[in-house]
């Protein structure tokens, strides 16, 4: 299942794991982790008992075979001779029967490395202006490593709760006794389908400084300011250009819902999502209760005006049974 490539072996290391979500956040943050660091490839996860193709290519008329990308493990040696880091990242995220399974896949190997700790990253929908830099939340599996992070000013989730394998990751490590925490980086809540470099840069500041690692962030923060500049002109051809000496009047809801449109029209959810959009469908035909997890997944991406009719068509077919 899991393949290792390297001799290398981790000193007391932690593990940074991330797939794909909202904002490109987790991914963004740790692909730029990785390649600053220079993190060198340590092993792989193979897709094939966590993730099946729902769909075929044809390229010329020919089919193709679709072959799904590996979770791969990454090691970075700590040159002051502390912890290590372990990045795994992976393009895809198992559907949600398989999201525990992977989970204890990933945690398993990393108890024979001795990791103790797990980090993942995540987006949080918040309502923010686009100009206010992210606040990072932070839920974790106990007391101790609470405190460590809130000390690098990541604030406590006092309630509410982390979805999908975030969440699940988490609840699988503190079963076996691993400490781990969830870093929740925000992101307005009307962007979640377009890539929030600043959010992922919020929450490698707060790794940096809970870790006490050195990593240069500066390209991630020249890549957030490009983003901001697309969001305000986005808001300055909805709203229409206003005088400079007067102040912008707040964002109407009529007018988040054009900006969401807008976004979304001038982006892509990843294929990832598309694969467990399918999956939910297929799983709410055979169960309709299962319909309200596939329209919460569609909210979250705001897709579903996309997906309406196939939606409704799921009840259609329920009465007629």
């Amino acid at each position: 299942m899991i393949r290792v490539h390297s001799t290398d072996k981790p000193k007391n290391p932690i593990l940074i794991a991330a797939w794909p979500g909202m904002g490109n956040v987790a991914l963004k943050a740790a692909n730029y982790l990785r390649d600053k660091l220079k993190a060198k490839p340590f092993a792989v996860l193979k897709s094939e008992k966590f993730f099946s193709p729902t769909e075929i290519a044809i390229s010329k008329g020919i089919v193709e075979i679709d072959v799904l990308p590996d979770g791969k493990f990454y090691h970075w040696k700590n040159p002051s001779g502390e912890n290590d880091l372990v990045i795994f990242i992976s393009e895809l995220q198992p559907s949600p029967e398989d999201s525990i399974p992977y989970a204890e896949a990933i945690l398993d190997f990393s108890i024979k490395l001795k990791v103790k700790t797990v980090i993942t990253f995540a987006a949080m929908l918040a309502p923010m202006p686009y100009t206010q830099f992210p606040k990072v939340w932070l839920g974790a599996t106990h007391k101790k490593i609470l405190a460590s992070f809130r000390e690098a000013e990541a604030k406590p989730l006092h309630s509410g709760q982390i979805s999908g394998l975030n969440g699940l990751f988490l609840g699988v490590a503190r079963k076996k006794k691993i400490q781990g925490a969830c870093l929740l980086g925000e992101i307005p809540f009307y962007a979640a389908q377009i890539e929030n470099p600043r959010t992922s840069l919020a929450l490698l500041n707060i790794l940096k400084k809970s870790l006490g690692i050195t990593l240069d962030t500066g390209d991630l923060s020249l890549e957030g300011k490009v983003i901001e500049e697309e969001i305000e002109h986005l808001i300055e051809h909805i709203q229409g250009a206003a005088p400079h000496d007067e102040p912008k009047r707040p964002i109407t809801s009529d007018e988040v819902e054009r900006m969401k449109s807008a976004l979304a029209a001038n982006s892509r959810i990843p294929d990832s999502v598309k694969k467990q959009i399918e999956e939910l469908f297929s799983q709410a035909r055979r169960d309709i209760s299962l319909a309200v997890g596939l329209k919460n997944k569609l909210d979250e991406w705001n897709v579903y005006k996309d997906y309406e009719d196939r939606f409704l068509e799921l009840f259609k077919k329920q009465n007629v049974n």
